[in-house]
């Protein structure tokens, strides 16, 4: 048989007070006396009693959840994201709601419409690789619901805050660490291009060629629209067909770079003495590979935390509406063998 949940009027009947006097101790009032405060809470804690938070969001607006929209839980980058998120939440009093996209339009609309119905607070979007219509997001704009964009950031003007790394920079680091390896014919395995964040990295690696004055030719690069393992593969085969055959490889991703390097060893090509190969992101795998994979890493978990902190900066702020923040995390370049070529030991 299922137990009635405690109700504060239950409390408030075995200890011979007022409803109001116990949700007033429950809530820490100063007009409530210490020893009032006391017998409330061990008694709440005996009964096992739990607010009611839907009567509570009922009369308060709120429900203190927010809203997650990735593209993906399984990537090993959007994952440490939302460890970010959930660490500042829980701390603050929020819970977290999440979907992903799956890396679809339609996917993403729903999942908008789904957590617009569940009443959030606000929302923390990272968009979806097939998303180039952004009228989902005016939506939740229109209904005055703070949001914030973490690492994918729409190209249109929403009026919202965002929590970004410099891709344009990391990816000119990805460019000079190679130059610096003595590598002169550098390919790219771009990634989807309605991305902003793929373009960046694209430009990036553009005028980190100029800058350096190196050999560049248009067959360098390869578009990988997935950025997936298999597309790397096949970037790859078509690079090492070329004549002029590259000696390194920029890949748009850690998964694109396995990819690239499978390729490499099928054809009996030394990683990174014949081509040196560089990732991004920082995969869980990246240290685990043979050659362990240099890559740009990306601060995760931070901008997990500074995205939630920010949002909820916004739903606390008592001004109708606080001017977007845009911040910018740094990212850190860490070299392993896959770019070096191991000295000969004394």
């Amino acid at each position: 048989m299922k137990q009635t949940p405690v109700t504060i009027k239950d409390i408030a009947k075995a200890l011979g007070i007022s409803p109001s006097t116990v949700s007033r101790a429950l809530k820490d009032h100063p007009d409530i006396s210490p020893e009032t405060k006391r017998l409330v809470n061990d008694l709440a804690r005996e009964l096992n009693y739990e607010p009611n938070t839907i009567a509570m969001s009922l009369r308060s607006q709120k429900t203190n959840t927010i809203g997650i929209i990735i593209p993906e839980i399984v990537h090993f980058f959007f994952s440490t994201v939302i460890s970010g998120i959930e660490e500042v939440a829980y701390n603050k009093g929020y819970t977290v709601m999440i979907c992903q996209s799956n890396e679809t339009y339609e996917k993403e609309v729903l999942d908008t419409k789904a957590l617009l119905a569940h009443r959030v607070d606000g929302f923390l979007i990272s968009y979806s690789k097939e998303t180039t219509n952004f009228d989902h997001f005016d939506e939740i704009k229109k209904k005055n619901i703070p949001m914030v964009f973490f690492d994918r950031v729409p190209p249109v003007d929403i009026q919202c805050s965002t929590v970004t790394i410099n891709d344009y920079d990391s990816a000119k680091m990805a460019v000079d660490h190679l130059v610096v390896e003595h590598r002169k014919k550098i390919a790219h395995l771009a990634g989807p291009q309605n991305l902003t964040i793929s373009q960046e990295r694209l430009k990036g690696y553009k005028d980190g060629l100029k800058a350096h004055n190196l050999y560049f030719e248009d067959d360098y690069i390869q578009y990988c629209g997935k950025g997936d393992f298999d597309e790397g593969y096949r970037c790859t085969t078509a690079l090492i067909q070329l004549q002029n055959r590259p000696d390194a490889i920029f890949a748009n991703n850690d998964v694109a770079a396995y990819g690239a390097m499978k390729a490499l060893k099928d054809n009996h090509i030394k990683i990174p003495e014949e081509v040196a190969i560089i990732g991004f992101s920082n995969w869980q795998f990246a240290s685990l590979t043979d050659p362990q994979l240099t890559t740009v890493a990306q601060p995760g978990i931070e901008m997990g935390k500074a995205a939630a902190r920010r949002l909820i900066t916004e739903l606390e702020s008592k001004e109708d509406e606080l001017p977007p923040v845009h911040q910018v995390l740094k990212t850190d370049l860490i070299i392993r063998e896959s770019t070096q070529i191991k000295k000969p030991s004394k």
